[in-house]
Parts: C-alpha cells; structure tokens; sequence
C-alpha cells in the first residue's frame, strides 16, 4: 500500500478510536449522574432500560475498538487491506467505507450467503 493511503487510514482509524474513547467517557459521566433516586417505579424502570440499551450500544462500540486497533496492527505489518480469504486486495472504496474489514466484497456477500443459508435451514 501507498505511503500516502497508509497515512490516510492511519488517520481514519485514530479519528474513529477518538471518537469511540469520547462516547465512553461521556456514558460513564452520565452513569455516575443518573444515580438519583426515582419515588415512582416506572421512572425507574425506564432509567434501567435506557441504561440497558445504552451498554449494548457500549459493548458493540467496545468490539469496534478491538477491530480499530486490529486494523491498525494490519496497517503496522502491512497486510492491511488484504482479503483474509483470498488474499486478494480489498477495493479502496470498500476500505474508504469500513477501514476495519478484512474481507474482500466477493468474499463478504459469499459470507452473508452462507449466513442466510443456515439462518433458513
């Protein structure tokens, strides 16, 4: 890969760790701020539900990360933007789009064809 598309990933995926560590630092504040005590239980509840839906929405974030530093590891080695299937080269745009694949297109849409086929069976 081009030292000036390396460089331009390098900060792609920086950018999207940053913004990633922001959105944790601000759900842990806001965690810390909800610990008011609710007299009515429905208020309560809802709290809990949100507080639910908000640390999936963490956990998914958290396994981006692991998938952002991988990326960057890749980059490091120099087998970023290499499929892991067929080892062809992954297409700038796809990368552009989602700079933490590891799948070439033809191997992704053959991976979600596999998927729907056990889904359905």
């Amino acid at each position: 890969m081009k030292r000036e598309r390396k460089k331009l990933f390098e900060k792609k995926l920086n950018a999207m760790l940053e913004a990633l560590e922001d959105e944790v630092s601000s759900t842990v504040n806001g965690m810390r701020q909800d610990g008011i005590a609710f007299p009515d239980p429905t208020d309560r509840a809802a709290l809990e539900a949100e507080r639910n839906l908000t640390l999936r929405i963490r956990d998914r974030e958290r396994k981006l990360r692991n998938k952002i530093q991988e990326a960057m590891a890749r980059l490091e080695e120099g087998t970023f933007g290499i499929c892991e299937v067929c080892e062809e080269k992954i297409g700038f745009k796809r990368l552009e789009a989602r700079p933490v694949t590891t799948l070439c297109i033809n191997c992704k849409e053959d991976q979600e064809v596999d998927e729907e086929k056990h889904q359905a069976g």
